[in-house]
C-alpha cells in the first residue's frame, strides 16, 4: 500500500492591474484564472506555471501560507 504524495500547489495573487501592459502579459493573467486585484488561486506547482508567474512577476506575487 503506497501512499500517493501530495502535489504542491501554487496560491497565486493578483497585486496590479494589467492596463497598460501588452495582450501577452494579460492572456497570462487570464490563463492563470486570475481576473481582479487581490484574487487568488492555486495551481500546481509546475515549471510551466512558474514561468507564467516568471513572465507576469511585476503583476502577481505568490502567497505564503
Amino acid at each position: 500500500m503506497s501512499a500517493k504524495k501530495a502535489s504542491k500547489t501554487l496560491r497565486i495573487q493578483q497585486v496590479r492591474s494589467p492596463i497598460g501592459y501588452n495582450k501577452k502579459q494579460r492572456d497570462v493573467l487570464q490563463s492563470l484564472g486570475l481576473r481582479r486585484i487581490r484574487h487568488v488561486v492555486e495551481r500546481e506547482d509546475t515549471p510551466a506555471v512558474r514561468g507564467m508567474v516568471t513572465k507576469i512577476s511585476h503583476l502577481v506575487q505568490i502567497v505564503e501560507d
